[in-house]
């Protein structure tokens, strides 16, 4: 190996070994064997003074940090994290960004921009290390995890989302890729998923995409898609500014059909759908935390005519104006909020599903379906999940919560009782990703050596839960080999997905329950475990959830959702 400005190997007393200009001639392999045998914090090989001709040990810390950090670029990304927990030397030369710089531009050579964040070419490098779509079809006999084609231009993966023919994929610098797959037919005669063949770039400045909110991906005609783009300027001018948009494009072909264009003082970041085909409501989140609403008709969305859309206030921003919302989730006729403090805020448009949720009628009212209701949850709440008649809500301690219809036992509660409020799932991991469908629930957990697996709950009819057939009313482990750095997961009539992408920056925002609290839990999860009916378990947690409040179990210091 050659160096660069002059370096060079120093032989075991610290001199220039012979060569062209006192540069020798070491292939990468030699000299890395040379850095791992002489690790600082090893020290000097036993016996080594002993053996003749070796010579006196000498430390790697005696090769300039240009040279060390080259060799190191040549391994595979694992290796590096591996060899930077060796020790404090090689934790700092490992986590340099020259090092990673080499790496990042290894992996993904096409790759121009670094990303942002503390450690940009780290991240970036990991990101498409790690990146990758997996799936197991459903129907057929091979039950196998497949991956599909990675596109090179992908700077890391987002979100993803399955369509009737293909799926799409957001990166993390806006890009959204066209996956298109191959349908084969099987041996049972069935249609199934093989792989996706070949990928396109359907647009670039993408923010968000949203499609038909039912589980079934034969309503996903449309891809909707919230984007940033330049706009010419004031007329005279030369100027131009960026403003949002929605583009909307057909699924099957990625031709785009539609495009509504915003103000360039109003900014978005999160689009969600609603409604069936002929009042499709596009619900927006501003960047300051307010929803935003407009109605189209996607059954005239490929005609070749151009109307007006009238972009209002909803009425959760409306009616509650202090509320900040963070993220938001929907099905064909509910949307749930979740704002910035953890509290969660539920719209139900038809009253076969609130009864389903709340178990009553009692306070619905069909002139105002709009009319947010908060639902009371103990902590704050992280992230959620919405099917079309059950959900499941994660708070900062990792606990999963679940309401709604359990005729399969979707909740996971152990018996096929509905629950008209939250009710707690004694679950022991904290979950990575939570998804409600139809009529089952799935959850990616991490267990405590940083393995993932898949547990699911519900109908098992058509392979919805691999090992299960019959179903299960409690959370079972799935015969699923989950990716290591798997961190969502969708599922369809068809497939199994999974998303693999580890962002350094993304770290768990788990708690640790409060000393009384998690004496409290330990209780109610020995009364989840004792051989009870399901009426005697809940009368048992709700006497726990008593104690707890007249104790003080919540403490000043943990946050609860405002009222």
């Amino acid at each position: 190996m050659r160096s660069q400005r002059g370096l060079f190997f120093p032989d075991s007393r610290g001199r220039g070994l012979p060569g062209r200009g006192d540069v020798p001639e070491v292939s990468p392999a030699q000299a890395w064997d040379m850095v791992k045998r002489s690790c600082p914090s090893c020290g000097p090989e036993p016996g080594g003074e002993e053996k003749k001709g070796r010579g006196n040990p000498f430390s790697v810390q005696l090769f300039p940090p240009e040279l060390v950090e080259h060799i190191i670029s040549f391994l595979p990304v694992k290796d590096v994290v591996s060899l930077g927990q060796t020790c404090r030397y090689f934790q700092e030369v490992c986590d340099a960004e020259g090092a990673w710089r080499r790496i990042c531009r290894r992996l993904s050579p096409r790759l121009r921009e670094q990303g942002s964040g503390i450690r940009p070419w780290k991240r970036a490098a990991i990101l498409n290390y790690t990146k990758g779509l997996y799936f197991q079809a459903f129907g057929g006999r091979r039950r196998c995890l497949s991956k599909s084609v990675a596109p090179l231009l992908a700077h890391g993966y987002r979100r993803f989302l399955p369509t009737k023919d293909h799926v799409f994929i957001l990166d993390y610098v806006g890009t959204l890729f066209f996956l298109k797959n191959a349908l084969v037919s099987s041996t049972l005669g069935q249609i199934q998923w093989k792989r996706a063949c070949r990928y396109v770039v359907l647009c670039r400045g993408a923010k968000d995409f949203a499609s038909d909110p039912r589980c079934d991906t034969v309503y996903r005609k449309y891809l909707y898609v919230l984007a940033t783009r330049e706009q010419s300027g004031v007329v005279g001018t030369t100027s131009n500014r960026a403003c949002d948009c929605v583009e909307v494009y057909l699924q099957s072909s990625g031709q785009r059909v539609f495009k509504m264009t915003f103000h360039h003082s109003m900014s978005f970041k999160q689009i969600v759908l609603v409604g069936q085909e002929t009042q499709r409501a596009l619900l927006l989140l501003t960047e300051e935390g307010k929803i935003y609403s407009l109605v189209v008709n996607e059954t005239q969305l490929d005609q070749p005519r151009s109307y007006t859309v009238q972009l209002a206030l909803r009425k959760v921003s409306r009616c509650l104006p202090h509320l900040r919302v963070a993220c938001m989730a929907s099905n064909q006729s509910s949307t749930l909020y979740i704002t910035d403090q953890g509290g969660v805020y539920f719209e139900v448009h038809t009253p076969g599903v609130y009864r389903d949720l709340f178990g009553t009628l009692q306070a619905f009212d069909p002139l105002d379906p709009q009319m947010p209701l908060a639902l009371s949850l103990p902590a704050k709440v992280l992230f959620c999940a919405l099917g079309y008649n059950h959900l499941g809500l994660v708070d900062e301690f990792g606990r999963i919560f679940m309401q709604g219809n359990n005729r399969y036992g979707q909740l996971g509660t152990g018996d096929k009782m509905d629950r008209g409020e939250p009710t707690q799932v004694h679950y022991p991991q904290r979950p990575i990703s939570l998804w409600c469908g139809l009529n089952h629930s799935l959850v990616l957990s991490q267990s405590s050596d940083f393995s993932k697996e898949l547990l699911g709950c519900g109908c098992g009819a058509g392979g919805r839960l691999p090992g299960w057939p019959k179903g299960s009313a409690s959370f079972v482990k799935l015969h699923v080999k989950v990716p290591l750095c798997a961190c969502s997961l969708c599922s369809t009539r068809e497939c199994l997905y999974m998303l693999s992408s580890h962002d350094i920056e993304h770290h768990p925002a788990y708690r640790d329950l409060p000393a009384s609290r998690d004496r409290m839990e330990k209780m109610k999860e020995i009364v989840g475990w004792m051989p009870l009916m399901a009426a005697q378990k809940d009368f048992f947690w709700e006497a726990l959830d008593m104690l707890q409040r007249a104790a003080g179990g919540a403490g000043p210091g943990t946050p609860t959702p405002e009222s």
